[in-house]
């Protein structure tokens, strides 16, 4: 080949990458025309097969996970349903929405996810809990809400389980959508959340008896009289919901048992109701072009502590599960984790963008998407507020707010004047409150100044 011929040859390949690379780039900024929020209840970061857990059963979102961006250490800015769920669908923390426990926020609906999407042209459906006052079924295209319990009246006169009855109306509005018009689901789970007026608390569909029946599901190494006896005096008292619940579930090692066997399968029919719902969307040929998510509203205390359920701000609570299956991710970047400070506020702001919607002011997370489709990743958080408000009264649930940085956590609890400071490199289960030690004295003063900014910050 002459050198004229190799230069031109030369200069064609370096054309051809560039185009390439531009090709590559408008695809991943690229709006998509749909999005199906998968939104289970009471489950932790750490209880999914792709998070590494030795006993669960989650083929499907493992299956989410491959094709998508699994974050590793997602939070939420409020541990418990309603508040949570609150910040979710405004994406902004406690202190703005106004929500304190389960009623209604008070940011506008227009301000909203739902809302915004409804207003850009789109079919938009809630499927199972809301939990956050009166249900406004005039907000949504396809509106059915329903949660609290187990099994519920059938149509023929026999029984519904919830989680079946979530995967029918999912299919549903995927069935029943109009076919041209683009949509937004949000699938929110009642499961693995425990029925607490049952003596039984996790109440599976009859298929599911035999699995998990003989695992030997080990307690937490922190699930000890000793890591009870290191808590904050308040949360150590019988009158403590936490501990309320503990008793309930876990004071006897065969009853702890029962019950995790009996959540496990809980988990693992919500999973196949996710696993239903992409198979739809793949039967329709819709799966290239939606935006998948799956979170929970809160984390889960298994017994760690000797506390039970959530509320209180320690990794059990406060870190919850997050897959994002973006269909303009590169086949090559597919199934990779993010270690990012990631919040449950962010999610508002990720969907619209990827949606081609704008974000309205009033949203304080953040878009998430630039964090696995940039080519380098953006500046990002290094630490964010907690905030939680006492339920019912500061003796059952107790007010707290923590800061939380990659590796350190103070904790606050206002109407004891009680901090817990913990080193979340070296003692990642919490088990030893640095508070008193004349060590970090400077670095709890610096971090008493931070939370108090942060604290005003978010208002």
């Amino acid at each position: 080949m002459s050198i004229l011929g190799s230069i031109a040859r030369s200069a064609g390949l370096v054309l051809w990458a560039c185009v390439g690379a531009f090709a590559q780039e408008q695809e991943s900024t690229r709006p998509l025309r749909n999005v199906v929020v998968l939104l289970a209840d009471d489950w932790r970061h750490d209880v999914l097969g792709s998070a590494g857990h030795p006993l669960i059963r989650t083929p499907h979102l493992d299956r989410l996970a491959r094709e998508g961006t699994r974050f590793t250490r997602h939070a939420v800015t409020t541990s418990i349903c309603g508040v949570s769920r609150a910040c979710l669908f405004t994406g902004q923390w406690m202190s703005r929405h106004g929500c304190r426990g389960f009623d209604a926020f008070a940011t506008p609906w227009e301000e909203t996810y739902p809302g915004l999407l409804r207003a850009s042209g789109r079919f938009t459906g809630h499927v199972g809990k809301w939990h956050n006052g009166a249900f406004p079924k005039e907000g949504f295209d396809f509106a059915r809400s329903y949660g609290g319990r187990y099994w519920f009246p059938g149509r023929d006169g026999t029984r519904e389980h919830v989680t079946w009855r979530n995967e029918r109306d999912a299919l549903a509005f995927l069935r029943e959508r109009p076919q041209e018009q683009p949509f937004a689901l949000t699938l929110a789970f009642f499961a693995p959340h425990a029925e607490d007026g049952h003596p039984e608390q996790y109440l599976a569909q009859p298929a599911s008896e035999a699995l998990y029946a003989d695992a030997a599901i080990p307690a937490p190494p922190t699930a000890t009289e000793e890591h009870l006896r290191r808590l904050p005096p308040f949360l150590q008292d019988e009158r403590n919901e936490g501990r309320v619940r503990f008793r309930w579930r876990f004071d006897t090692e065969e009853k702890r048992l029962a019950m995790m066997r009996r959540y496990f399968r809980l988990i693992t029919e919500v999973d196949a109701a996710c696993g239903a719902v992409l198979a739809e969307l793949e039967h329709q040929g819709l799966l290239e072009e939606t935006l998948v998510l799956f979170t929970t509203d809160n984390g889960y205390f298994h017994g760690e502590h000797g506390l039970a359920d959530k509320w209180y701000p320690y990794e059990e609570s406060l870190r919850v599960p997050l897959i994002v299956r973006d269909p303009r991710l590169a086949s090559e970047r597919r199934g990779r984790t993010n270690d990012a400070l990631t919040l449950n506020i962010d999610l508002a702001p990720t969907i619209l963008a990827a949606l081609g919607v704008a974000a309205p002011a009033t949203m304080q997370g953040r878009d998430l998407a630039p964090l696995y489709l940039a080519p380098e990743p953006p500046a990002w958080r290094t630490e964010f507020f907690y905030e939680h408000p006492a339920i019912t009264n500061e003796q059952r649930i107790p007010s707290s707010e923590a800061l939380v940085t990659r590796t350190r956590k103070l904790i606050r609890w206002p109407a004891y004047d009680v901090e817990e400071l913990f080193d979340l490199e070296r003692d990642p289960r919490e088990e030893r409150n640095l508070v008193a030690d004349p060590a970090h004295a400077e670095e709890l003063a610096a971090l008493r100044l931070r939370l108090a900014t942060l604290r005003s910050s978010i208002k």
